[in-house]
């Protein structure tokens, strides 16, 4: 039967009324027009939509709309349900007033729901401007939200911890939360359905890849009209919200020690996390989360003021969780009927096929084995039957895990002292001292020995997950190791809140119930071993399981949401998406969207040059990158582009390796001499660990170029960058620091690698594309989208200017043409010599300076 608010047809709109801005441009009216149509119409949408085109401001003010237009709907389909619920229970007998009558009290018994749930949120606005007007005067320092790093160190395995737990009460580490939290978290979660109920809207998760563009993400909705009476909010991990100081102060995985802290008895939980008696400190910050939008920053500020937890108190996940159908579950997200806009979605499958795949180490998993035995060893008498036997089974199962690393390893010290090198290996460490064998789940699973036939491993992982078996063995061996700390003679080298060994044991027993087609387990082993291990001598093995299907994996979120919107700047080649995310998604439920830049085609110059100064033809491919003489030739190029180019310049190599390499060559022949003699030059560290001081020093050298022309100093600067680094994705290089943008060569992946081979081969098997070779078209498509992300750096409103200088004799094809962002190759121009492109090049920054655009240098 179809659902009564689905009956009415909602129109687009000719005119979005919410849009800030009096005339919008043309694009932003047809990508509103084209998002409000993709969600009434239950689609699936890609969106490219440039940098500087307001497409936040776009797909927030059409979403809102849409949004409100259905409450509209809902609630007269509601009326409408009601008024025939009504009737059908009237006797025939009955007159028409009395209907009428018992419809109008149903209708202002909603009506009274709706105003109490308003005035609440009124009551929160006000508190919030008493808070405003007490910080007024005093300086308050925001603290600062970095993105979520979800990387596990392993030798933070054994946490510190002050505790000595007395015999009797070693019985927390039975359970999973005190009684009293559990009952409290219930109740919230039991209140926050109730609230649901009466308000029945269909949620918009707006997502993006960090938290700094979730606040600028807020920093749009306040534009638009009835923004503000939005009821929004952001979404943060632990990390980025909570406000104990003492917990965050002892370092290690934040998650892990608040899930322990929260774990204790009353009177020693986290300060800031009201008790049962207390919950209604935590709905009064609900309600100050939906008084008016706020980002994170503004959550922990009012957190702290009412000393209540943001992370309870918001229900917040953090981003990658929202694809994660295990995450949703356990944190009670449901997708169901609702709108997920996934902004910034060029990496998209990227990170699909990382949050599904699963590294485990043979340090790992024999910690988790050696303190799940003591945990046994302790419990056993208290343990019931049935927990007993669950235990014995994740025993077997990690005990043939290790011996199959053990065996691998002796296979290898048995090869010889030096372990072979095998084609692409993807190690951890060395990899001149590193193998990597390839197999699929069931391979793996067979290599096991006969001990665990007979083992139901969903069965397992869903013990483990319901037990939360983890945390309870973490949390009695820290207590245990604490103890220990504290005997004379004892050294304390552990630290707290490390996530327990068993986690990564049980991610990687979830992925072993894959289908064989779905991925592939790579087995590295590392030699020799150098830890603190005894036995010095033993190779490290690495299980690695690789995700090469990304389609399943984001199946769910198709099949549950309303609508699912997949926005970017350049999301080029967007075939790539459709092809490897939702091949087998019906045509017409799929509505794809691009559209050109609000400048004017004046102001971007793309510029392809095939030849340099001495007629050599440009062809950067990885055979060619130890050519000195083409590399000298490069050399000379950007010495002439850096006294063309005025104020920034911005250069993207495909790799470290090749920049470093570049640079030892043009120092001893004099290139770098005559490049500083124009610009200051700065370097992309490769390590990443001082990126934002020479964001900095760059950013204040180009500040100054108004200063350093009134003397013989060098104008401007020049940043080299690699392509996928730190400096090529989510960094705005808008006006002066960056007038140019280089990209040097086609940034192909390495074919050596057995990872990205498997990918390639598993979308050759999966068909071709058209007549071409699918594995191949992959491998192009990795590419072009990280030249598209490092050239989408520059032009980031709608009076910049840039020229976007394209060095590579293969960028002339239309093969590779085709694959740049429709803004960007429409008007490309190929220079056939670099005389061509010399005078391409100085006409346009000529044309800037007679415009006014460009003062004279």
């Amino acid at each position: 039967m179809e659902d009564p608010s689905e009956i009415i047809r909602i129109p687009t709109p000719s005119k979005f009324d919410a849009f800030p801005y009096n005339v919008p441009y043309g694009i932003q009216s047809d990508l509103m027009a084209h998002l409000f149509a993709a969600i009434e119409s239950r689609s699936l949408a890609i969106i490219e939509s440039p940098t500087g085109t307001g497409k936040t401001l776009s797909l927030l003010t059409s979403s809102l709309t849409w949004l409100r237009e259905n409450k509209t709907r809902s609630k007269h389909a509601r009326l409408a349900d009601l008024r025939q619920k009504i009737t059908a229970e009237s006797d025939e007998s009955e007159p028409q007033w009395v209907i009428e009558q018992s419809l109008s009290r149903q209708q202002k018994a909603l009506e009274a729901e709706e105003n109490d749930f308003e005035r609440r949120l009124d009551e929160a606005r006000r508190k919030e401007e008493i808070i405003r007007r007490k910080q007024k005067g005093k300086v308050v320092k925001r603290a600062r939200v970095e993105r979520d790093d979800l990387a596990v160190n392993e030798d933070q395995y054994l946490p510190d911890d002050d505790r000595n737990v007395p015999e009797e009460d070693d019985n927390i580490f039975l359970e999973n939360l005190t009684p009293e939290v559990r009952e409290q978290l219930k109740q919230l979660k039991s209140h926050s359905t109730e609230r649901s109920r009466t308000q029945p809207e269909d949620p918009i998760y707006f997502a993006s890849r960090t938290h700094t563009q979730l606040s600028q993400t807020i920093t749009e909705l306040l534009k638009i009209t009835g923004g503000s009476d939005t009821r929004s909010v952001s979404l943060g991990s632990r990390k980025n919200t909570c406000i104990n100081e003492d917990l965050k102060e002892r370092g290690g995985d934040l998650d892990e020690a608040c899930r322990e802290l929260n774990s204790r008895e009353k009177g020693s939980r986290c300060p800031h996390l009201p008790s049962h008696d207390e919950e209604s400190k935590l709905f009064d910050f609900r309600d100050h989360i939906l008084a008016s939008p706020k980002d994170i920053e503004d959550l922990v500020e009012i957190g702290k003021e009412l000393k209540t937890c943001p992370y309870y108190g918001s229900l917040t996940l953090p981003y990658n969780l929202l694809l994660q159908k295990s995450a949703r579950e356990a944190l009670g997200i449901s997708l169901e009927d609702h709108i997920v806009i996934i902004d910034e979605a060029h990496n998209l499958i990227d990170t699909v096929l990382s949050i599904n795949s699963h590294v485990l180490s043979s340090r790992t998993l024999q910690l988790a084995l050696a303190q799940l035995k003591a945990y046994h060893t302790k419990f056993k008498n208290r343990l019931s039957p049935r927990n007993a036997l669950s235990i014995k089974r994740v025993v077997m199962f990690i005990a043939a895990l290790d011996g199959f690393c053990k065996s691998m390893a002796s296979d290898e010290n048995e090869s010889g002292s030096t372990p072979r090198k095998s084609d692409g290996a993807i190690a951890a460490g060395n990899p001149e001292s590193s193998d990597t064998t390839m197999m699929t789940v069931g391979e793996l699973v067979s290599r096991l020995n006969t001990r665990i036939d007979g083992l139901n491993l969903l069965e397992m992982v869903q013990y483990l997950r319901d037990s939360k078996l983890a945390r309870k063995i973490s949390g009695y061996c820290d207590d245990m190791l604490a103890q220990a700390s504290k005997e004379p003679g004892k050294a304390r080298d552990h630290k707290s809140g490390a996530a327990p060994p068993l986690h990564a044991v049980e991610a990687f027993l979830l992925v072993l119930t894959s289908p064989n087609h779905q991925g592939r387990v790579f087995v590295t082993v590392e030699g020799p071993f150098r830890g603190q291990d005894a036995d010095r001598t033993r190779n490290a093995v690495t299980l690695k399981y690789q995700l090469l299907n990304p389609e399943d994996a984001f199946r769910d979120v198709i099949e549950e949401a309303r609508s699912v919107i997949l926005a970017g700047g350049t999301m080029s080649p967007m075939f790539d998406i459709q092809t490897q995310l939702f091949p087998n998604l019906p045509e017409d439920r799929i509505a794809m969207f691009t559209c050109g830049h609000v400048i004017p085609s004046s102001s971007l110059q793309t510029l392809v040059i095939t030849h340099g100064p001495r007629k050599k033809e440009l062809k950067f491919k990885f055979d060619n990158r130890g050519n000195n003489e083409l590399t000298e030739e490069l050399g000379l190029i950007l010495a002439n582009l850096v006294v063309l180019v005025p104020h920034g310049l911005v250069i993207f190599f495909p790799s470290h390796s090749f920049l470093q390499s570049a640079l030892k060559i043009w120092e001893e022949r004099g290139v770098m001499t005559r490049i500083r003699s124009k610009k200051n030059v700065f370097l992309e560290p490769a390590d990443g660990s001082s990126v934002d001081g020479v964001l900095r020093d760059y950013s204040a050298t180009i500040a100054t170029k108004d200063r350093e022309s009134q003397s013989r100093s060098p104008r401007g600067a020049v940043l080299m960058a690699v392509v996928s680094g730190r400096l090529s994705e989510g960094l705005n290089f808008s006006d002066d620091l960056a007038r140019g943008v280089v990209v040097i060569g086609l940034p192909y992946a390495n074919l050596g690698s057995r990872e990205l081979k498997e990918r390639m081969n598993f979308v050759r098997r999966k068909g071709s594309t058209g007549g071409k070779d699918a594995g191949m078209e992959l491998y192009e498509n990795i590419c072009m989208k990280a030249v598209n992300q490092s050239i989408g750096r520059a032009i980031r409103h709608k009076n910049d200017w840039a020229s976007l200088i394209l060095i590579d004799q293969r960028y002339s094809t239309s093969r590779i043409q085709n694959k740049l962002p429709n803004w960007i190759r429409s008007e490309i121009i190929v220079a056939k010599t670099w005389g061509d492109g010399i005078r391409e090049l100085g006409a346009f920054y000529r044309r800037k300076r007679e415009e006014g655009a460009l003062e004279t240098q």
